[in-house]
């Protein structure tokens, strides 16, 4: 089994387990490819992609450099309209797909760890925002860059994901708090990462 990303999938309006990445954009596709091929040669192997954000307390991840951008520039932002979407998943949700992939995934399964197709940005900007107690504002898309770096190409994307075929294919039911909840919990804002 190898992980993967769902980040590089395009398909709309909802992006599912039968969609591939283009290769010649998402270089990690290859290696999806390669691992799969596999399976025609015996070989029980699989890809889970995991969405962007795996959250839970102690994440290192994209949220925690979102709100260290919101603290650093003493504003949250989100590029345009802010609906564009990110899918995500609990830490306890993803360990249990991965345990239920390793026991029963067939042959060939892409798998998706997707506990909430897509949260929107905006959302998640707000509450950045009301937790770090800095307003929220709207980034003009070709401001992005300029306001958060490397990331911004990563926050302007739309790209909502479902699990569906996972979750009838292996019975994952994700049981873990949403981002939204999880956010609300504080431990991002005041962990020891987060002064």
């Amino acid at each position: 089994m190898i992980t993967g990303g769902t980040l590089g999938l395009t398909a709309a309006p909802v992006a599912s387990e039968r969609d591939m990445p283009d290769a010649d954009v998402t270089p990690r596709a290859a290696g999806s490819l390669a691992a799969l091929a596999f399976a025609d040669r015996g070989v029980r192997s699989s890809v889970l992609r995991l969405p962007p954000t795996v959250h839970a307390e102690g994440d290192h991840g994209f949220v925690p450099m979102l709100i260290g951008i919101a603290r650093d520039k003493g504003v949250s932002a989100y590029v345009g309209d802010g609906s564009n979407r990110r899918p995500a998943v609990h830490r306890s949700d993803a360990a249990r797909l991965f345990r239920l992939a390793l026991e029963q995934a067939p042959a060939g399964s892409i798998l998706h760890g997707v506990a909430e197709e897509g949260i929107p940005i905006r959302t998640i900007a707000e509450l950045i925002g009301r937790h770090l107690d800095v307003p929220t504002t709207a980034i003009a898309p070709d401001q992005a860059g300029e306001h958060f770096g490397w990331l911004s190409a990563f926050f302007a994307t739309d790209v909502p994901t479902s699990s569906t075929l996972t979750r009838e294919l292996l019975n994952w039911r994700p049981t873990g708090p949403g981002l939204v909840d999880d956010l609300d919990k504080g431990h991002y804002f005041h962990g020891p990462s987060n002064p």
